[in-house]
């Protein structure tokens, strides 16, 4: 953990004082539906660079703008694609980014370079409050080290990012806890380049059929799809059904479904003892979190149903085995 830390101020009554940090070309994590994000102009490509100074992200690996409403990305592209309008009107505010292409007033640098440009409107009161009051676009990913557990509280960005940030915004545990799908729909049928807190099913039903292609291990075409990814510090292997303790397993943590496995972890977490797998991602990084602070020298975690949020919730989970898979 850092040594010092950003000033925090409660969400409701620092919206002001970030908004204006952000016009000065600063760094404020807030709050979003999904998890909390690092902000930064996304007009300014000094202030954008700051980001990945922040987080120690590599340059390759594009942002995600946030505006606060529908009118704002017509002004800065134009008429939008049909499916493309058509999944804005339906789902926004909310977890859904979509890929449009980059208008020239957003520097290469919020994109990687790339021609297009991940957007989304959030829902969440204090982020599009903050925007407006900003009067920008904010670019915007999870306000955490690369390659890091998601903060879902103000407290984890706080110890995970310290005084690299000038002002965090605690606007309490966040609802999803789970990072916006990404979808390319400027084609004939949209594409999911990451599986996330709006489900698949929802957006078949709203537009057809989808593809999803999630995952990357070369220059991502979309945030958040490097193939290994949301990790805690804590090595992390899945498993695809509950694994009893052994003798010797008290020193490991657990990540369980519905209930605790049998016998002694060192640590355990529950997601959803009723099963449920939208308050599962609600509680997924949240709980990652508290048994990466515990001190256990493996996570086991489990596998939950391939449906609905639960492919998210396994997106994650495979990705942070990954990262260990590949480390080590």
């Amino acid at each position: 953990m850092s040594a010092k830390s950003a000033p925090v101020l409660p969400a409701a009554s620092g919206v002001a004082e970030a908004a204006a940090v952000l016009r000065s070309g600063g760094l404020v994590a807030f709050p979003t539906e999904t998890v909390y994000g690092l902000g930064a102009n996304a007009l300014d490509a000094r202030a954008a660079a700051r980001i990945f100074e922040a987080k120690a992200r590599p340059s390759f690996d594009p942002l995600i703008t946030h505006l606060a409403d529908v009118a704002d990305l017509t002004a800065l592209v134009g008429a939008l694609p049909p499916i493309v309008a058509a999944l804005a009107e339906r789902f926004w505010p909310g977890p859904l980014t979509l890929i449009v292409d980059r208008p020239p007033a957003v520097p290469p640098i919020v994109t990687s370079g790339l021609d297009t440009m991940a957007v989304r409107i959030p829902d969440h009161p204090v982020a599009r409050e903050l925007i407006r009051r900003a009067g920008l676009p904010v670019a915007a990913p999870s306000a955490n080290r690369f390659g890091m557990l998601s903060p879902t509280r103000a407290e984890h960005v706080v110890a995970g990012l310290g005084d690299a940030v000038d002002l965090i915004l605690d606007g309490g545990p966040t609802r999803c806890g789970i990072e916006s799908t990404i979808v390319d729909a400027r084609g004939d049928q949209p594409v999911v380049l990451r599986l996330g807190s709006l489900a698949v099913e929802a957006l078949v039903e709203a537009v057809g059929p989808v593809s999803v292609r999630p995952g990357s291990s070369g220059q991502p075409v979309a945030p958040g799809t490097l193939a290994a990814h949301y990790a805690p510090r804590t090595p992390l292997r899945v498993v695809d059904a509950p694994v009893p303790a052994r003798p010797d397993d008290g020193t490991r943590g657990y990540l369980a479904l519905r209930e605790a496995p049998e016998g002694a972890y060192g640590a355990v977490e529950v997601l959803a003892p009723d099963g449920d797998l939208t308050g599962a991602a609600a509680r997924l990084f949240d709980a990652l979190h508290r048994l990466d602070a515990t001190g256990v020298t493996e996570i086991v975690a489990e596998r939950v149903p391939d449906s609905g949020l639960g492919r998210a919730i396994n997106d994650r989970l495979r990705r942070a085995a990954a990262t260990w898979q590949t480390s080590g």
